[in-house]
Parts: C-alpha cells; structure tokens; sequence
C-alpha cells in the first residue's frame, strides 16, 4: 500500500476541515488536489525519481508533499533556510527531476539548472479533470521519502524511508497516543524534521486537524492559537517548553481548556521543566518520547502516569518497536550498566542514501544502532546518559560540530576551533565554540566579528552564541587536542 492511502484510507471523501487557520481545507479537497497534482509529477517524471520540496509549512508544501508520495516518487524535503553549500551537496548527490519551492527561497539557491514548479504553478495543476490513474499493487517497500540530516562528518545524510516505514510508525503513534478524529494539534515544528511530518501523518489518518504556526517567536500568538482553535495538542523539542515556561509567565497563566496533552522529543529536556509544566496544567499530559530520523520519527515514551516512578527515562518501546541497551560485544546490559540503546521494526529506515558503510555501520543484523548510550532499572525502562555521535542537538534540529568547526577555521587568525553544546536555561543547549587565535591577533577577533563571519555561511540556528577565546593550543601527547584543562 502506498503511505498516501493508507493517511486518507478513512478520510478522503470527509468535508470536514483538516488545515484550520490562516490557510484552511477539507479532506475531500485536499485528496482530490493531491491526486491531480501526482498524475501530472507522473506524466512529468515517472516513478521512482528524486523530487526535492522546499517551503515553510503551508498549504503548498502539504499538497505538494503528499501528491509525490501518492505518484511513486521520493519526496526530499529541506530547510527552506538551507544553506547553499548544503543544497548544492544535496543536489548534486541527488539529482532531482524536479523541484518544488517558494518564489522567495528560488531567489536565494542556485536552481536554474533545475525543473522548478512555484505555487502559482500549482493551481492549474490541481484543477484538472483528467482523471488519474495509480497501479493497483504498490510494493510499499520503496522508498517513498529521503530526510536529510546532519552526518558526524559535516556533510548532510539521507535517511531513506519507506512507504511501510511511514505505514509503520504513524499505526504506532496513533495508537500510543489514542489519537481520535477530535483531536487538533498547532503545529510549531517543520516538516522537513521527521518530528514535524509524524503529526501531519498522524492526523491525517484519524481524520484529525492541524493548525500552522510558523511564528513561535511571538508566544503570544501561539497562545492564542492554542485556545481560539481549540487544540487539544502541542508537540515540541526541549526549548519549546523551556521558552514557554520561563521567557513569559503568560503560558503558566493561562487556561487551556482543550489541550488534552502534549509531547516532547528531539533532545532530553530537564525534569524540572517536566515538573513546572505539570504543576502549572494538571490537567494536560506530558509524554515525554524519543525517537530518531533513522526510526522514521518516534522510537519510546513514556505514558505520563509513569513520570514521577520513572523521571528521566525515555520509556520503553512503542507499540510494534522492540528496544535493547547492549555492551561493545552485542549483549544486552545489566541495570545499572552503560550500553548503547539499539531498535528493530517495521519504522527502521531503509538506509543511508548512497553510504553502505555508514548503513552497514548503523544497521546490524535488522537492528539498528542509534549512537545513543543508556543504562535500564529492573523493569526495563531506559535512561539515556550521553550521545555517542558527535551530534549535538539545538532546538531539536541536529547540528555537526565538524561543520561549524571549518566555518570559524577559514578565518587566518584562527588556529584551532573546537564546537561544544553547553546548558543553556532558555534554549537548553547552545553552542559555543572555544577558539585559538595567534597571539597577534588576539585582540582583532571578537565575538561580534565570529557571529557576523557565522552568520554569512551557516544557518541562523548554527551560528555559536557562546565564545571562549585562547592564545595556545593544548595537545595530548599523541597529539589530539584537550578539549578541557
């Protein structure tokens, strides 16, 4: 079955609205759209062929998302902000036979070697009375999607997933989370974070509804969102929930009548913050998951009258997910030991576009190795203790010390640049970096100058905000720098 189906196996002929808010549309329409849109990327492309999709979340990026993966191609979804080094690598590893973007990001990526079809396009397309014609029999083990992330060495990894990966997970999140067709999330995350795309998916497929807020800046305006849509869900990374607890007493404040609970994944945030939350909304679950891109999106929770027994731990397995901590030999841990936390099922990535090694590396014998080290108690339940990967995560959005690394190093002055994460009370972990200057020009770089000097070839989000300055360079005596003296 193809994953397009099985979202709107229930739902395609309901009226009833499944993007509420500033931009709004119904099912009926919205798969109707959806199927005109895929029989002409068909005419156009084929099957099976790389479609890139750039654009904040609106009702272009959810048709146009949807229709490539009901036509059979693999949709790669990206940044809108992405930068152009980082596009061109994508694009160049990928080839893409089309791409759908904004007129705005078009302006900024060099994209005129390539078929582009803007929102204006799109109109047309959708209205079409021809009537569409889909293979009956789709193996739903092709690839139906590639999600980009950051890789331990700077350069972009794609996650290949497929149509049974996107079947698989959003089955198992519906089901642990008792999704019903009453329940309407504001959508603060991207799609082109698998985090983002399960609450699309997932709503989809219980004839839910969803609401966009592109602005999270301006808590004020998701609080309204929150309570004159009447939304029963919010899903979030740590700085979400660390921004809305302690930047503004608002949040605290107010009643949200309908918010019957909320969720927290792309990084481990806080207890305390856990603790404010629940104090402040009793009446609203807090279920804390993890997950990984590799896992198509959510691998454990935790069901939130489990919290106080188990504070701290990421939970057990989701339905369908069978989890396990093991030693460097492959055997499963003792409570109380440190191992690595691997996972099989049906959510398993395919693999990483054009890198056996890093698969083979990553996928061992159906498992999959997620870099992650944990202990677990007597139940089973897992903690995480520390990140294995040389990853570190902000806001959610994984991010590769490697890369900022030779941003900062391109600057003569520098002789040596190393990319930490640091607790941050607000954001929960920031960048800093912890540069070595000659001596000569020790007084030239500043941090002003590092930001502006960032900010000209990274993403905003990637940019450090905390700076340590040195003059010498401490080395072991095999010759590796010391981090910490």
């Amino acid at each position: 079955m193809n994953a397009f189906d099985y979202f709107f196996e229930n739902t395609n002929s309901l009226e009833k609205p499944f993007l509420v808010g500033r931009e709004e549309i119904n099912y009926k329409d919205l798969h109707s759209s959806c199927l005109n849109i895929a029989a002409w990327i068909n005419e156009k492309v084929g099957t099976e062929r790389h479609i890139m999709l750039l654009s904040i979340n609106n009702l272009f990026f959810l048709k146009t998302y949807l229709a490539i993966i009901k036509s059979g191609n693999i949709c790669i979804p990206l940044d809108p902000y992405i930068e152009k080094e980082n596009f061109d690598y994508i694009s160049r590893l990928t080839n893409p036979s089309m791409i759908f973007l904004t007129e705005e990001i078009g302006k900024k990526l060099p994209v005129s070697d390539y078929k582009c079809i803007y929102p204006g396009e799109i109109e047309g397309i959708e209205k079409r009375v021809k009537p569409a014609k889909f293979p009956v029999n789709f193996n739903r083990e092709l690839c139906g999607e590639i999600i980009f992330t950051s890789g331990s060495t700077g350069k972009p990894k794609g996650v290949m997933i497929s149509h049974k990966n996107l079947i698989a997970n959003t089955s198992s999140i519906v089901e642990y989370l008792q999704l019903t067709p009453d329940d309407r999330i504001l959508v603060v995350l991207p799609f082109y974070y698998c985090y983002g795309l399960s609450l699309l998916h997932t709503h989809l497929r219980v004839g839910g509804s969803i609401v966009f807020n592109n602005s999270f800046i301006f808590l004020g305006g998701v609080l309204r969102n929150l309570i004159d849509h009447k939304c029963t869900g919010f899903a979030g990374v740590p700085s979400h929930f660390q921004i809305l607890l302690r930047k503004s007493d608002s949040f605290k404040q107010t009643s949200f009548p309908n918010l019957r609970y909320v969720t927290q994944a792309g990084g481990k945030l806080a207890p305390i913050f856990i603790d404010e939350f629940r104090e402040a909304h009793p009446g609203t679950k807090f279920i804390v998951m993890y997950g990984q891109t590799e896992a198509t999106a959510r691998l454990s929770w935790l069901p939130p009258e489990l919290y106080e027994r188990r504070k701290g731990s990421m939970g057990k397995g989701i339905p369908g997910v069978e989890l396990g901590v093991v030693n460097e030999s492959g055997e499963s841990i003792k409570p109380g030991e440190t191992g690595e936390v691997i996972a099989r099922g049906d959510n398993i990535m395919i693999g990483y576009f054009a890198d056996e090694e890093g698969t083979k590396n990553t996928i061992r014998k159906g498992w999959l190795y997620t870099g992650d080290l944990g202990t677990v108690d007597e139940d089973g339940y897992i903690y995480l203790t520390a990140r294995s990967k040389e990853i570190i995560k902000v806001r959610g959005k994984r991010i590769s010390p490697k890369e900022v690394e030779a941003v900062i190093l391109a600057l003569p002055e520098v002789i040596d640049c190393t990319i930490e994460g640091v607790e941050d009370e607000i954001e929960g972990e920031m960048l800093k970096a912890t540069v070595t200057v000659r001596k000569e020009s020790i007084s030239s770089i500043t941090r002003e100058k590092l930001i502006h000097h960032c900010s000209q070839h990274l993403a905003l989000f990637k940019v450090p905000q905390v700076y340590e300055f040195r003059d010498d360079l401490t080395i072991s005596a095999t010759g590796k720098k010391i981090k910490k003296v």
